[in-house]
């Protein structure tokens, strides 16, 4: 059943950002970057960026970066509005929007607020398929000049619910690692043709990028 009353939403948004903060706060975090370092992080970081990892990831990145100047690119479906809650409690900016639902008015606002702001995108999400990119965020590299970087998130040996995306709760106390990887930069005079090479290119090194996370989390 989907809990669609305002009041019971932001109440839950509140108390999962509790959870989150305490639950995600016990892992032993370690990141590394194949190429520049490119972490939010980071002191003296240049320029804006899209930041985007698997949607069963969002947990370790969401407690992670938080107070960064991130904007969340999220949908406008009836559980998206309870993410959305957790995001603004723990630290983020939210854009509403997705591919089957408030699409271009998402892509607008995350066109003008480029180069104020670093947007991070869950490209898979909210509905799938799993690990699969669509060209909504090539088209919108392309469009505000902002180069991707890839996010590979592992855990050691993590649960998984039976969901669509099969998303991941780490163990508490447990270890998980982010790799960046990137910047990817798209061509603002990209064709279709072009933009679909790029979205193969930046799907086929997320997924191998999160394999090699995965990997290194379960040492």
């Amino acid at each position: 059943m989907k809990i669609r009353h305002p009041a019971i939403i932001k109440w839950i948004g509140f108390l999962g950002a509790i959870i989150i903060r305490i639950w995600i706060g016990t892992l032993t975090y370690r990141f590394r970057h194949l190429g520049p370092n490119l972490n939010p992080e980071s002191e003296g970081l240049q320029g804006h960026f899209l930041y985007t990892f698997w949607h069963e990831n969002i947990l370790v990145p969401c407690y992670q970066y938080r107070g960064r100047k991130i904007e969340v690119l999220i949908s406008e479906h009836a559980d998206g509005e309870m993410i959305a809650q957790i995001c603004k409690h723990i630290g983020y900016g939210t854009i509403r929007g997705s591919k089957t639902r408030g699409g271009m008015k998402a892509m607008r606002e995350m066109i003008r607020i480029a180069g104020q702001a670093h947007i991070a995108v869950m490209p898979d999400g909210p509905r799938g398929p799993r690990r699969h990119i669509e060209l909504g965020l090539i088209y919108l590299a392309a469009k505000t000049g902002m180069p991707i970087v890839l996010m590979g998130v592992g855990h050691d040996r993590p649960w998984r619910l039976d969901s669509w995306d099969r998303f991941v709760l780490p163990r508490p106390f447990s270890q998980s690692i982010v790799i960046f990887k990137g910047p990817v930069h798209i061509p603002r005079d990209a064709g279709r043709a072009e933009l679909e090479h790029y979205r193969k290119q930046v799907e086929t090194e997320l997924n191998e990028l999160t394999d090699y996370a995965e990997r290194l989390a379960s040492r």
